[in-house]
């Protein structure tokens, strides 16, 4: 496909990925529908010049959802790790039924970034640093506290039984 550019070997590669990489977005971007589209074109648009330098360092999903990723950087427009308070998901009201996809887009883009790379994606610490351009520990505390952030979106009420 790389050489040929055949449109039926490109219309297998994103039948194949788009949908692995539209849910990333879709994550990553707060459960927002139109901004996960506009990402999950930017990429492609982004990815296919590049197609023909994929070296196999890493899975081809792993390579394809990296793009992901970096177009959702720059939708923040500013640095994905920003100081965020920790009692951020105190601000929900306490009768608002909270799923994990509302939980995750209430958490701050760093956190949310972490979260869902490592525990749904399945990424380790070592691919998430190299694709945030971060150290591995910053991936591990990020995960860390995220997650801890997403229990009290999760669940309001723990926070106020431990005060």
């Amino acid at each position: 496909f790389a050489r040929d550019g055949p449109e039926r070997s490109f219309l297998a590669l994103y039948d194949r990925h788009a949908g692995a990489m539209y849910a990333l977005a879709y994550r990553l971007m707060g459960a927002r529908d139109h901004d996960a589209a506009d990402v999950l074109q930017d990429a492609w648009l982004r990815i296919l010049p590049r197609l023909p330098r994929f070296r196999g360092d890493s899975s081809l999903r792993t390579w394809l959802c990296g793009f992901i990723v970096n177009c959702c950087r720059e939708r923040f427009r500013g640095p994905l790790f920003e100081p965020v308070a920790d009692d951020a998901a105190r601000h929900a009201p306490a009768d608002l039924k909270i799923d994990l996809e509302r939980a995750l887009a209430m958490l701050a883009p760093g956190y949310r970034a972490i979260v869902i790379l490592h525990d749904i994606e399945g990424y380790t610490h070592r691919e998430i640093a190299a694709a945030l351009d971060i150290d591995e520990g910053t991936s591990k505390s990020q995960l860390s506290r995220g997650r801890e952030a997403l229990r009290r979106g999760l669940h309001p009420d723990a926070l106020r039984t431990r005060e």
